[in-house]
């Protein structure tokens, strides 16, 4: 058995069982992939993939059980070269992020900015994505950190460290009524068309709980996972924005008004989500504390240790910061 074996087997399983999507992605030919993977079966006795003809149709049984366990070996053999490259040269090597559009553009800049001046032989990687896209990166080892608000806590391999909270505005045209008259309620804002996040974005949920707790049905009229996105469609007129309170420029936001509404929502909370079992180098201590100041090296460590869902107790006395 190799260690190439196995990485074929995960990579053609994250294929969608396309083994040449799979040989493009690792530069690769695809027969040197199915020899392999025919070798691989030979040894262990057993069929990890079903075939129709030279086609790949699913996995099986037995397959899924090496599957998983691949994926685990992969990861541990990713953590020894993290040992060997920490202890060899600890300001050098990469760091990958999944994050939401909301993050990237308003929370992510000044930490990014200000990690990059301090190692900037760490070649960092963003990607984007909904929430539940970003937190299987993290659970199959596409990436180092998910950092949103949704849907972490889906994933039983992930450790959740609690960054901050927040809570929204509505957003209006200047001279628009919710801007030039009194407390703002959850029975006015129904009675507008809404424009605001797609489910499972950005603290969707608790706005829609709001809602219902009411015996109210919000007239959305759109949705999108970008909060530029959703100002644009405000300034066109077609409805009220709701909108995380940080995604809000004073200066370039300086024609719409927005309406204070933390008191009509409860507030999120945004998260980290690590992969248990994750090596977590120097660098990667510091991003964490640079995005989050209360979230120091030993506590990372326990919440690593405590494992998924054991982690809450750790941060019950701690007063995370609002934004």
């Amino acid at each position: 058995m190799k260690l190439q074996q196995l990485r074929y087997v995960w990579e053609v399983t994250r294929h969608n069982l396309n083994v040449s999507a799979t040989a493009q992605s690792l530069y690769t030919s695809q027969p040197g992939i199915s020899k392999q993977i025919r070798l691989l079966e030979d040894e262990l006795g057993v069929e990890i993939f079903a075939r129709s003809g030279k086609h790949l149709t699913r996995v099986t049984p037995a397959g899924q059980a090496i599957v998983d366990l691949a994926g685990q070996v992969l990861r541990l053999a990713e953590n020894i070269k993290q040992v060997a490259q920490e202890h060899s040269d600890e300001r050098r090597g990469s760091l990958s992020i999944a994050t939401t559009h909301t993050q990237a553009r308003y929370a992510l800049p000044p930490v990014i900015g200000e990690f990059t001046r301090k190692y900037p032989d760490v070649a960092l990687h963003m990607q984007q994505g909904t929430p539940k896209q970003i937190a299987q990166m993290v659970s199959d080892g596409q990436a180092d950190f998910a950092i949103c608000t949704e849907a972490l806590e889906l994933f039983n391999d992930l450790v959740l460290l609690p960054c901050y909270r927040w809570n929204r505005c509505v957003l209006v045209p200047r001279g628009h009524p919710l801007a030039e008259s009194g407390e703002l309620t959850l029975e006015r804002l129904a009675e507008q068309p809404l424009v605001t996040y797609v489910f499972g974005f950005t603290g969707r949920s608790q706005l829609d709980d709001a809602f219902r707790a009411r015996g109210l049905s919000p007239n959305v009229v759109l949705t999108a996972a970008d909060a530029d996105v959703i100002k644009t469609y405000v300034r066109l007129g077609l409805g009220v924005g709701i909108v995380a309170h940080m995604a809000v420029d004073p200066e370039l936001d300086d024609d719409l008004v927005a309406v204070e509404a933390g008191h009509l929502f409860e507030s999120s909370v945004t998260k980290i989500g690590i992969r248990r079992g994750t090596f977590m180098r120097g660098y990667m201590y510091e991003f964490v504390k640079g995005f989050a100041g209360h979230l120091e090296r030993d506590l990372v460590d326990a919440a690593l240790a405590a494992g998924p869902r054991h982690e809450d107790g750790l941060f019950k006395d701690i007063e995370l910061p609002v934004r």
